[in-house]
């Protein structure tokens, strides 16, 4: 696995292991490059950052600040293992939390991107979804789902197979 843009382009991340479903690098890859421009001077919110890939996508990228909120012991160590391989840690902020009561915590605009790729079929993705519909606590929220996972949503959707990353954009936003 590995950072595949910007000024980090190439450097190899450390995975969870393999109970953690990684993002593939295509999907990452067409998936930052869909909001790319929003990423300059952003401060971005990584959710069930895992490895803390698409944070660091975006830093890589041009984003200010990024926060991670994770809570598996695996990902934790990956996670911290990445953030100190890419010197990254004068702009970046991590949360050994659960992701759903942070969420729940957060007032609208806290972050210019969020991302959020929670474990298919968990019900935690609605959650997040219903509270930024809510208070939207950020401009864009993007978010990766199995493709059989509806959520009564409009966005813009791209496809890769069984995955799918929905991109929703605040009222006002970008």
């Amino acid at each position: 696995m590995r950072v595949t843009g910007g000024r980090h382009s190439g450097l190899t991340l450390i995975s969870p292991g393999a109970r953690v479903r990684p993002t593939s690098e295509a999907v990452r890859r067409a998936w930052i490059a869909a909001i790319e421009p929003q990423l300059e001077r952003a401060r971005v919110l990584d959710l069930f950052a895992g490895s803390g890939a698409l944070g660091l996508e975006a830093l890589s990228r041009g984003a200010a600040t990024a926060d991670f909120v994770e809570n598996g012991a695996a990902s934790l160590h990956a996670l911290k293992a990445n953030l100190a391989a890419l010197r990254v840690g004068r702009c970046t902020r991590l949360f050994k939390r659960d992701a759903i009561p942070f969420v729940e915590s957060l007032q609208a605009g806290a972050y210019d991107v969020a991302f959020a790729d929670p474990p298919y079929h968990s019900g935690k993705l609605d959650r997040v979804v219903a509270h930024w519909l809510e208070v939207p606590f950020a401009r864009i929220l993007s978010f990766e789902h199995h493709r059989d996972h509806t959520l009564g949503v409009r966005g813009r959707v791209l496809k890769f197979g069984e995955t799918r990353v929905t991109i929703l954009v605040a009222k006002g936003g970008a």
